[in-house]
This record gives C-alpha cells, sequence and structure tokens, in this order.
C-alpha cells in the first residue's frame, strides 16, 4: 500500500554542481535544487521540515559531500532521498560513474566522487530508513557538452540496494539534457512540475512508479532523453508528494507558500552530440533518406536499391485510445516541448508491479481523450477518436471546395514510374489510372478493375493474362486511353538510365533475363514482346514464368499509362499527364502542387475515384513543425503521408479531448524487429537466438518505440496482419499471452540448450539517426543482461547502412550479433514481405535486407510455391507455413506491429482509413465548409 512517508521521520540530500573550474557550467542545476527543496517543504505536498531537507551545492570535496550524507542519513528512520544532478564522468577503464565535483575533469578521475561511494554509504547498515530513493539527473558522456550533462554506464547497476527505488535521467548509453534557456534540466523539470501541479487521473499520492510512468511520457512527448527505473522490494511504492491534482487533495491542503514552476513555454533542447546526432527531420532534405512506409519514406526495392525501406499495406484493426507518443521515426528533429500544463495531461494506471531491471515494461499510456469501442465510434456523424479507421466518417459529402494537403517534403516525384513514396502512390491517384487497384469498400485488401472492365482473364497455367479496357477513359486532351499508352507506360520502367527510382517488379517479372532496353533506345515497333495490344482495348502480358502477385504488381502506379507523344522523358514529373479525374494546374517543385478538374474526365468511367474536391493544394513547408500548426490551426486538412504528427503536438492533442477526437492511429503496415545474423556466432545456434527471444521485454520494447498509439501493437510474428497468411493468434512465444513480459525461465533453459549457461557477449547494431530505435536497443540489453547476455550498443550512420549491416561480410567482420531494422511489404502478399527478408536467393553482398542471413531450402521451396500459385488463399496457407517456419527457428526478433497519430480536418467528408495505403483513402475525400 503506497503511503506518505512521516515528514518528521524522513530526511533528503539534494546535491547539484553548477559552476566547475574546467567544465562549462550547468545553471540550471542551481534551480534544481530550489525547486526540489520548495516541493519537498511544501505542507500540501509532502512537508518536509527546512532542517530535514538539505541542499548541498558546490560541494568542494568527495569528503565533504559523504560526511553531509551520513550526518542527514543516520537521522532519517522513515524515508531518505538522495539527489544528484551535474556533470558525470566515466573510468575508461572500469566502466564506473564518477560524480563530478567543481573541481573534476575526466583527466583527473580522482577529483570527483565515485557513485559506488555513494551506494554504501547509503547500504551503510547503521541507517534506519524503512525506504530509500536515489535520484541521479546525469547522462553516460564522459566530457561536458553544451547544454548537455554527460552520464553513466552503470547507474542503475550500481544502485540496487533492498527497500529502495532508484530513478536516472536517461538510458545508459544516452545523455541527459540542460536546454540552454529552461529554468530547469530537462528530467528535474518534469519532475518538479509534476510533483508541484500534480498528474490529473494519477493517484491520490505520488510514488515513484506514478511519477517514473508520468516522466516517461512527458519527456517523450518532448522527444527528450527517457528516464529509467529500479526498484526493490516496496520501492516503486515510495511516496514523495500528496497529488495536488487529484480531487481528494483539498482535503490535506493548507496555506502554503507559492510553489516553483518550470517556465510556461520551454526552450527547444539542443540536439544531442553523435553518436548518436539529433534526428534529423525527413522533410527538409532534398533527397530521401531511407525509411520505411509508415513514416513515408521510401519503399524498399528489393534490387537494385534496397538502401530504402518499404510501402506496405495497413491492416484494419481495432484500435485502443490513445497512448504517450515518442518520436517515431522520421519525424523532425527535436521539436520543442509543449506548452500545455501538466494539469491537462492524463496518465493511464498500467501495472501495480514492480519495475524491474533495465528500461521500466511501463507503457506510459497517455489516456487523453477517450476513443471508446467500435460501437461508440462514429459512422456518419460527429467525429470521434479513431472514426475514420473500420469506418467511413461523414459519408455523402457534396462536390465543390479545396482540399488542403500539407506536406514536410516534396515528392520523390509526381512521375507514376519513379515515384516510390507512399503518399505519391496514394496521391498519385487523382491523375493516374492502372488497369486494376484497390476495392474501396473491401474489408482487406482485394483488387477491383479500374482501367479494365474486369480483372484479368488468366490462362496458360497463370502465364498469359488478358484484359479488356474500360469505354470512355480519356486523357485531359479527349482523345481514349489506349492499350498502347498502358504498355508504353509500363515499358518506360526499363529507361533506369532516365527513368530513375520506382519499383522493378514488373521488369523482373516480364523481362527477368533483361533483355529489353526501354523505349528511348528500343525503337522497334514490337516494343517489350511480354506485352502485346492487339488492339487499342485489350492488352496482353506474357510472363515467362507464373506469378501469382502479378496483378498486385499492376496495381501499383508504376502500371500507370503514358501518352507517349506527352512524354517529358526525365521532366515527366514536372507536368505529368493526366488519365484521372485532376490535371495539374501549378506546381513549384519544393513549394506547392496544385490539381485542378480533368474536363474530359467521365465519372461513369471511373467506379474508384469520388473527384469531390474542386481543387487538391499540396502545401510543402520543409518542416514538421509547420505541418503540425498548419493542421491544428485549420489551415490545412491533412497532412500528405504517414509520418504522423509530430512528438510535441501529438502528446498535446491527445490529451485535449476537442482536439483529439480529430485523431486516428491507423496501422503503417510496419514491422520493426532485432535480426539476427547467423553468421556471427553464437547466432548461428537456434537456442541463442530462442534465447533472446524469451528474454526480450516486448512491453519495454513497445514503449520504447512510441507505446501502443504512436509505436504499434505488440507483435507475436514477424508476418503483419492485413497480408494473407497472417495469424493475430500466433503466438509462438508468449508474447501477447504474457501481456509482452519476459520468460526468464525459458530464456535460461534456451541458454543452457545452446551451450551459454551464463550467458554470452554480442553487439547491437542501429542507426544513430533515430532516436526510438536507439531507445529499443536499450531496452534490449537492459532485458538481455537479467540472463547474463552482455550486448553492447554500436550506432552507425544511417545512410551507411547498405554498406554495413546490409553487408554480410562488414556485419561477420563487426560482430553484429543483433540488428535492429524495420520492414513491410510494397503490396498486400506474403511474397513482397517474405523474399527480401528470407529467400535465400535475394541475399545481396551489398544492400542486403537478408540480414538474418537466412539460408534454408525448405523455405525456398515453400517461396516458390507460394508465387506460382494463382488462388490467393491457397498462397496466403503457404505464407502462412512460412510464418511458423520463420517463427520456430528465431531469425527475427518482431517488436511491434506498427501505427501512427494521424489528424483529419473537421471539414473533411468521406474519411476513410485504407488498409492498403496506411492512411487515408485520398481519392475518397471531399470538403464541407470553410
Amino acid at each position: 500500500m503506497t503511503i506518505l512517508p512521516d515528514p518528521a521521520a524522513s530526511q533528503a540530500l539534494l546535491i547539484g554542481v553548477h559552476d566547475y573550474e574546467s567544465m562549462p557550467a550547468l545553471p540550471a542545476v542551481e534551480r534544481n535544487l530550489a525547486g526540489l527543496t520548495g516541493a519537498f517543504t511544501d505542507p500540501e505536498l509532502w512537508g518536509l521540515p527546512p532542517a530535514h531537507c538539505v541542499a548541498l551545492s558546490q560541494p568542494p570535496s568527495a569528503q565533504d559531500v559523504l560526511d553531509t550524507l551520513s550526518r542527514v542519513a543516520l537521522r532519517a528512520t522513515d524515508t531518505l532521498v538522495v539527489y544528484y544532478a551535474g556533470h558525470g564522468l566515466i573510468d575508461p577503464y572500469s566502466d564506473e560513474l564518477y560524480l563530478a565535483l567543481p573541481g573534476s575533469d575526466q583527466e583527473r578521475l580522482y577529483s570527483a566522487l565515485p557513485f559506488e561511494w555513494v551506494r554504501r554509504a547509503v547500504l551503510d547498515p547503521r541507517i534506519g530508513a524503512r525506504h530509500k530513493v536515489v535520484i541521479l539527473d546525469c547522462c553516460y558522456s564522459g566530457r561536458a557538452l553544451v547544454g548537455g550533462m554527460s552520464g553513466t554506464t552503470q547507474v542503475a547497476d550500481h544502485a540496487l540496494i533492498d527497500g529502495t527505488s532508484l530513478m536516472a535521467a536517461s538510458a545508459r548509453t544516452r545523455k541527459a539534457l540542460s536546454p540552454p534557456g529552461e529554468e530547469f534540466t530537462a528530467f528535474s523539470g518534469e519532475l518538479i512540475t509534476a510533483l508541484t501541479e500534480g498528474i490529473a487521473d494519477g493517484p491520490p499520492l505520488l510514488d515513484m512508479q506514478t511519477l517514473y510512468r508520468h516522466l516517461y511520457t512527458a519527456l517523450a512527448a518532448k522527444a527528450r532523453p527517457l528516464p529509467q527505473q529500479r526498484n526493490r522490494n516496496t520501492g516503486g511504492l515510495i511516496a514523495l508528494a500528496r497529488n495536488r491534482a487529484h480531487p481528494a487533495h483539498s482535503a490535506h491542503s493548507v496555506h502554503s507558500a507559492p510553489r516553483p514552476r518550470p517556465p510556461a513555454e520551454p526552450s527547444p533542447p539542443l540536439a544531442e552530440p553523435s553518436p548518436p546526432p539529433a534526428e534529423p527531420a525527413p522533410a527538409s532534405a532534398p533527397a530521401p533518406t531511407p525509411g520505411a512506409r509508415g513514416e513515408d519514406h521510401p519503399q524498399p526495392r528489393p534490387r537494385p536499391q534496397p538502401e530504402s525501406q518499404p510501402q506496405t499495406p495497413a491492416p484494419r484493426q481495432h484500435h485502443p485510445t490513445p497512448d504517450a507518443a515518442r518520436a517515431a521515426d522520421g519525424q523532425a528533429a527535436r521539436p520543442p516541448g509543449s506548452s500545455a500544463s501538466v494539469r491537462t495531461r492524463t496518465l493511464a494506471v498500467v501495472s501495480a508491479a514492480l519495475l524491474v531491471a533495465g528500461v521500466s515494461t511501463t507503457l506510459a499510456l497517455l489516456n487523453g481523450a477517450q476513443g471508446g469501442s467500435d460501437d461508440d465510434k462514429s459512422k456518419g456523424g460527429e467525429a470521434t477518436y479513431n472514426a475514420a479507421v473500420g469506418h467511413v466518417l461523414k459519408p455523402g459529402g457534396g462536390k465543390g471546395g479545396t482540399l488542403k494537403f500539407v506536406s514536410a517534403a516534396d515528392a520523390d516525384s509526381w512521375d507514376p514510374q519513379r515515384g516510390y513514396y507512399s503518399s505519391v502512390a496514394n496521391f498519385a491517384r487523382y491523375y493516374a489510372r492502372q488497369l486494376v487497384t484497390y476495392a474501396r469498400e473491401s474489408k482487406d485488401t482485394a483488387l477491383t478493375p479500374d482501367l479494365a472492365t474486369s480483372k484479368a482473364k488468366i490462362t496458360d497455367h497463370g502465364r498469359t493474362y488478358t484484359y479488356t479496357l474500360r469505354k470512355g477513359v480519356t486523357w485531359e486532351d479527349g482523345s481514349p486511353v489506349t492499350s498502347e499508352d498502358i504498355k508504353y507506360g509500363i515499358e518506360r520502367l526499363w529507361a533506369t538510365d532516365v527513368i530513375t527510382g520506382g519499383p522493378s517488379y514488373l521488369r523482373e517479372v516480364l523481362d527477368p533475363g533483361g533483355t529489353y532496353r526501354g523505349p528511348y533506345k528500343d525503337t522497334s515497333a514490337k516494343g517489350l514482346t511480354a506485352i502485346e495490344t492487339p488492339g487499342p482495348g485489350t492488352i496482353v502480358f506474357k510472363l515467362p514464368r507464373p506469378n501469382g502477385d502479378f496483378e498486385q504488381m499492376l496495381a501499383m502506379i508504376a502500371a500507370s499509362p503514358v501518352k507517349k507523344s506527352q512524354d517529358t522523358r526525365a521532366t515527366y514529373g514536372l507536368r505529368p499527364f493526366s488519365s484521372g479525374p485532376y490535371k495539374f494546374r501549378a506546381y513549384q517543385p519544393g513549394k506547392s502542387l496544385e490539381l485542378v478538374r480533368n474536363p474530359h474526365w467521365k465519372p461513369w468511367s471511373d467506379p474508384i475515384r469520388n473527384a469531390l474536391p474542386e481543387t487538391v493544394r499540396v502545401r510543402i513547408t520543409g518542416d514538421q513543425n509547420s505541418v503540425d500548426r498548419g493542421l491544428t490551426s485549420g489551415d490545412d486538412d491533412l497532412a500528405l503521408g504517414t509520418a504522423g504528427l509530430g512528438p510535441a503536438t501529438r502528446a498535446r492533442v491527445l490529451s485535449d479531448r476537442d482536439l483529439s477526437k480529430n485523431l486516428d492511429t491507423p496501422r503503417s503496415g510496419i514491422v520493426r524487429y532485432a535480426a539476427f545474423p547467423r553468421t556471427v556466432q553464437p547466432m548461428g545456434n537456434v537456442h541463442c537466438r530462442k534465447a533472446v527471444a524469451y528474454a526480450a521485454d516486448r512491453r519495454g520494447l513497445q514503449t520504447a518505440l512510441g507505446g501502443a498509439a504512436a509505436g504499434g501493437d505488440l507483435a507475436p510474428s514477424l508476418l503483419p496482419p492485413g497480408i494473407s497468411g497472417a495469424d493475430p493468434s500466433f503466438d509462438p512465444y508468449g508474447v501477447l499471452k504474457n501481456r509482452g513480459e519476459p520468460d526468464l525461465t525459458k530464456a535460461r533453459d534456451e541458454l543452457k540448450r545452446c551451450g551459454r549457461p551464463n550467458g554470452f557477449p554480442t553487439t547491437i547494431a542501429v542507426r544513430n539517426d533515430r532516436p526510438s530505435d536507439n531507445d529499443a536497443a536499450e531496452a534490449l540489453t537492459s532485458a538481455l543482461a537479467r540472463i547474463g547476455i552482455r550486448a553492447e550498443v554500436e550506432r552507425f550512420n544511417g545512410a551507411r547502412m547498405p554498406t554495413l549491416v546490409g553487408a554480410p561480410a562488414e556485419v561477420r567482420k563487426r560482430g553484429y550479433g543483433i540488428i535492429i531494422a524495420s520492414w513491410g511489404a510494397d503490396f498486400p502478399t506474403g511474397q513482397a514481405f517474405w523474399r527480401p527478408l528470407v529467400d535465400s536467393r535475394m541475399r545481396l553482398p551489398s544492400g542486403n535486407f537478408n540480414q538474418a542471413e537466412v539460408d534454408s531450402p525448405t523455405l525456398d521451396k515453400l517461396l516458390d510455391k507460394a508465387i506460382a500459385e494463382t488462388d490467393p488463399n491457397t498462397a496466403g496457407e503457404i505464407y502462412e507455413e512460412v510464418n511458423h517456419k520463420v517463427s520456430e527457428e528465431a531469425y527475427y526478433l518482431p517488436f511491434v506491429h506498427g501505427k501512427y497519430v494521424s489528424w483529419r480536418s473537421p471539414r473533411l467528408t468521406d474519411v476513410h482509413v485504407a488498409d492498403v495505403y496506411g492512411g487515408y483513402d485520398y481519392a475518397r475525400l471531399g470538403v464541407r465548409g470553410a
């Protein structure tokens, strides 16, 4: 039971060093001591007598600190609190943490205070305190950096004291933060605010568990370093204050001095120095960075450009209420913290269990606005949270108005044969049509005719596909769209020296030998012989080998028609010629795009597109923060892409009931995971891999990646829902059964089977430009340490991904036993998902996606069988077998099936999350009102 410690029998020692002889000053630390003193001595909160709260600022020596600590600790019989803020130094030989004193520096560690001495002082058997709390506001770096505080790799490991709670400002290899211009350091500022203002919807007493969950949520929302906590016995139930925001607080209220508050508008935190550097905003870069569909980055080309990452369908699901949002990959670089009062934030009570080793397993859920169940969602009336997931919100909108998109980044190309962004694939349907596309009303990802009158007539044992074109389909000049136009558009994919980018699937399936040279070099009348055009209304595809997913490839925008006379080759993306309901009116690269109606488009010839708006505009800002401002201010209707809101805005709108009704949390289709390269020992042993799988704290990994709303759902297996063959109930490692908690008994048993009963050392490789992946690496490191697996995290430049983790020889050389990565399918089938990950024939010397280095003849045969199968249901059964085999061999450790937080304007009508696009179906949207 949580009880507020007796202030008369408790003591607090607050140690702070804000000025140094040879290191940068940390002026906020001095204010930390004043703020915490005010909070601890406030009679409304805890009410420590002033004499029981000792602030030791600028201690001249280690002896002075330890003497004061001993004197204070011996007076405590209930609870002892010890707090330190300042620079931290690391012994390069022992990796031991030292607390810097005014005269300390890295070259003279003997002038600093070893944290081990503090630990021993707190452990002194003469101390009669029943409970002990240690709070450290420092981080790992061995040298001082502007705006930062160095810290430790052993904060948690060296502070385990029975009946105690230890809270550290950052993970063991991450930096804490002292943002310039802010009253307090980042971590202590949130702690002081929580103590003095309370936590809305929190318990009557603010115990260490509740404080940790709240601090994790608040810091994650601002994209700041995340704290960690460990508790022994009842340490997590130690309370430090009454909850001022709790209704019961008024019964305890007494008059007191004004409490300290952090500034209302925090300054932006400094970017953390490399490694890892601050996460860049993908929007500001002129060229796309490797990413994933859910982040609206380029999708993966299994060949020839594997450095980019995938486009994948977003499966249908029932979503929980919003939760705390950690910055997902692809978000803007370290935006300013939200100025929303702590009183407006609400925190879900997740678990009363004590937090254990490593990054806590808390969910850090932020339940500001309750979305309710599916029965509560709007099915056409007022918007509610997640109302467009699984339903069409405000259907039946009328024509007219301007639909306003906003985007941080321009398209990779508006040329349908070159575009690879998921947002471009969705948006291009306004001006480009395909033979087949995805059915609007389908509950899954079923294909339906578009330019064609029906799906293909398949003959010759799956090698010939014949289509008849729909009548009345015209170009923007009124001329008919013919089979020759479709053939020519597809042929452009072979002109790789001019039409760069874009997917390679159709080239590989129609011309596996690579003999065709493209329409600019091959001027023969026949062109690509694999495509025949017997007449303007008929087109026939001749496949050298059957491929059951061929129609899925034709549904990609790469198969859009192009009128030869309008082809401007490399510059076609500046002004594509329209076969859809809208045409280009004006395009300024990097600034704006405007589409207007194509007057020659006939609604009766197009069963897919609503074409409700009169005009469609895209405003390109180059900055994620300006995107968020445009959305929440009403200047823009929705973001172009699936990156979701930035962390600060996300936290603010999730906690506001009026704003959160404009939010949805679709699945991105991305699975985030760790790969185990089999050629790096001992990962060649399946039992060593299974030991990691059982020991992983999946709940902690989910929290590190953003929680349930902004990170994703726990992934019991690699294959995400929505792809044929996925079985959401398949749970081979008990992830769902155990609610994400590790199974240490089975993990240790697998260690014995792999001949490593005491564990083993390994290295985790993670990109340095993705903070959430780095947090996941830290969470995994902490979890594995519990069974003796000693993992070191090595960060690498994301731009070097193809030649580092994508190069098997380099992986072996560097000893990467675990690689943090993400993946999604370019189209919603097992072929697009599985082949790059497990097909041994797709392992490449550079740009390899089969990072587990799977070499299984059984899997190769299963894939060949499924690919040749024309019945999608039968193919799905085979892919399900593949999923079981991959899980059984533990080649990969799935973390989450990704999700993101998306804003939709109240003006929008006919809003629906389309499974295959991982976001809203742009082609059906309308607008209503100003």
